[in-house]
């Protein structure tokens, strides 16, 4: 678990996923988020997929990455579909893919299904070079079946397993995270996201585990923990 009372603000800076996922964002504030990303080093900017060649233009020569959304946020594509969508973006420049697993899937006990999916999007993300997170969305699942995903990921490996989209009716939360890092252990790696806007709710999520933090209010968490880091 990460020890955060030695955390830096360039540390904590690097473990932002800074995200624009509304369907309704203009270039222009899609180049504001690529500059906000720049100016405080943030670790990702996490946007849609259509969007990724230009956010790789806007950051070219930054080391932040562009992330790409993948069946965003529903899931509810053929793996066909998902698997031509990853390549497009990597193709694109995306060098990290958030991919949204199949409820359908996980709810009729398709683990199979649940697994090839997970098998040919990380296969595909590792021959590039590129990283894969696997969204669950556990605000529709039991615990049995967040467990249950995660056990498929720790022998899968992707990058990470990610708790999710921010568009379902409730995100992240601690017991989510606690749970998934002990199921997976130190093969993957947690990413949490959904909700996250404060520094105390992102301590939270550190503490239970993740590495990494998906936000769009990482300027604000930023602050907060350089304020809360100055009191102590």
């Amino acid at each position: 678990m990460m020890d955060v009372q030695h955390l830096t603000p360039e540390a904590l800076a690097a473990i932002f996923d800074h995200t624009l996922l509304r369907a309704s964002a203009s270039l222009s504030e899609l180049a504001q988020l690529c500059a906000e990303a720049r100016q405080y080093g943030f670790g990702m900017v996490a946007i849609n997929s259509a969007p990724v060649a230009f956010c790789r233009g806007q950051l070219e020569g930054s080391p932040v990455h562009v992330g790409a959304a993948v069946s965003f946020p529903l899931g509810q594509t053929t793996l066909d579909v998902k698997l031509f969508e990853t390549e497009k973006a990597i193709r694109d420049g995306a060098d990290e893919i958030d991919y949204v697993t199949d409820l359908t899937h996980v709810k009729e006990g398709d683990w199979n299904a649940v697994e090839e999916e997970m098998k040919r999007i990380t296969r595909m993300c590792r021959e590039a070079g590129v990283i894969s997170k696997v969204i669950f969305e556990n605000c529709y699942l039991t615990r049995d079946e967040i467990r249950r995903l995660a056990q498929i990921a720790r022998e899968v490996e992707p990058d990470f397993i990610k708790t999710s989209t921010g568009f379902g009716p409730s995100g992240a939360t601690a017991e989510d995270v606690r749970l998934m890092k002990q199921t997976v252990g130190d093969r993957v790696r947690v990413k949490a996201a959904g909700g996250i806007r404060s520094w105390e709710s992102c301590r939270a999520m550190l503490e239970a585990g993740a590495e990494r933090i998906g936000t769009s209010s990482s300027i604000r968490i930023l602050n907060e923990f350089i304020a809360w880091r100055d009191r102590k």
